[in-house]
């Protein structure tokens, strides 16, 4: 989001300054008056920056607010003042926005905001569930507490994203690198080959011509081909995009036969250790569900949990609609039913979670060396068999020779 200066004037007449992080300029006029403070002048800081590439916008990465989180913790826990907390983590900070960011969060404190007032006008860098920790914390007395459970979880779900990542980023490169190959073999290296073999003026085998046939369709239509591949990724971007969309992708996802299990995993993790986080720091259950609902990543996931939600306001417990909803397996549900009735529900999901976390990490690795024989299956079977048939009216003519 943007970032604007203000000018403005309290209802004593005295002057004020600063810059805050808004979707709009009517957004910060009414933060202002809010504060008591009529604004007399408001301008983008856009401005003065180059405009950034679509695909190269300036963003803070979660493991920078994980390490900026868990100094900030010590430093409190050491007596040091909030106000000069953050302005020693400004002045040591490297990401210029980030630094920006801190600055902006230590004089809205210094001018008497709460720091999760301060925070939650910078909610592409700060969440909803880090501001509602944080309110929890103020009001507790416990926030350097809370900054070191919310750096153990910032690190963990980094952690989780990143063994995901490498789950995928392999398959995915190995198919990619194969298709382009095969692409380069079809538009360059066929016609040549099919040129050899009309000047020989021999029946081809059957695989040749297919494979001759395919080259001259690819090469005819790789104008409109690339295009079209564009158009449908940028078509389906928009339709998961909406809301049912959005539910019938990620519901099929849960389905996929090999990595729809782990999906599932992921998805079972992230909740009891996100859910746990803000139940073991004082946020009311109900709250809690509200905000695991919209970091869960999934829309199926997400609907059963605010359908458990809404009974649980009814009165029924955790555990009852989410084993309704059939996305939680059978022991997550006893586990959070075990600890409803004893009172340690937080602790529960802090096993779960790290249950669960095991679980990624080994179907990670299974799923790995899974695809491995698969992937080199594939690349034999397509590119070899490119390669085979255009060798076999070589290997005929050298026998029809011999």
């Amino acid at each position: 989001m943007p970032i604007y200066k203000w000018e403005g004037k309290t209802a004593k007449g005295v002057i004020k300054k600063g810059e805050m992080e808004a979707p709009g300029e009517p957004a910060v006029r009414i933060h202002l008056r809010q504060q008591n403070i009529i604004p007399t002048k408001i301008s983008s800081k856009a401005k003065d920056i180059n405009i950034p590439l679509p695909f190269f916008k300036p963003k803070v990465q979660q493991r920078s607010v994980a390490v900026f989180t868990r100094q900030l913790a010590t430093m409190i826990d050491a007596g040091l003042p909030l106000v000069q907390s953050l302005e020693v983590l400004s002045s040591q900070q490297e990401n210029k926005l980030f630094k920006d960011i801190i600055r902006m969060i230590r004089e809205d404190v210094e001018g008497g905001a709460t720091f999760a007032g301060a925070l939650k006008k910078h909610p592409v860098t700060f969440n909803e569930l880090y501001t509602n920790l944080v309110v929890a914390g103020e009001e507790g007395g416990i926030l350097d507490t809370i900054l070191g459970r919310l750096a153990s979880y910032i690190e963990k779900a980094e952690a989780l994203k990143k063994k995901v990542k490498s789950a995928l980023i392999y398959p995915a490169t190995i198919v990619t690198v194969a298709v382009a190959v095969v692409i380069i073999l079809m538009i360059f290296v066929i016609p040549v080959f099919e040129t050899m073999f009309s000047s020989a003026g021999q029946a081809l085998p059957l695989p040749t011509v297919i494979v001759l046939k395919i080259s001259k369709m690819i090469k005819s239509s790789f104008y409109i081909i690339i295009p079209a591949i564009f158009v449908l990724i940028f078509l389906f971007k928009r339709y998961y995009k909406t809301d049912s969309g959005r539910a019938i992708v990620d519901r099929l996802l849960l389905k996929l036969p090999v990595f729809g299990p782990l999906f599932r995993k992921i998805a079972v993790a992230r909740f009891s250790r996100t859910l746990g986080t803000l139940v073991s720091s004082g946020v009311p259950i109900l709250d809690g569900l509200s905000i695991v609902s919209r970091t869960s990543g999934n829309r199926a996931v997400e609907t059963a949990i605010m359908n458990a939600r809404a009974s649980i306001r009814e009165g029924e417990t955790i555990a009852e609609p989410l084993g309704r909803s059939g996305h939680f397996p059978p022991m997550v549900i006893q586990m959070i039913a075990v600890g409803e009735s004893t009172g340690a529900l937080d602790t529960m999901l802090s096993k779960i979670a790290e249950f669960y976390e095991d679980e990624v990490d080994v179907a990670v690795a299974n799923l790995t060396s899974m695809l491995e024989p698969l992937l080199m299956v594939f690349l034999g079977v397509v590119i070899g068999g490119v390669v085979i048939a255009m060798y076999l009216p070589i290997f005929n003519m050298a026998s029809a020779v011999g």
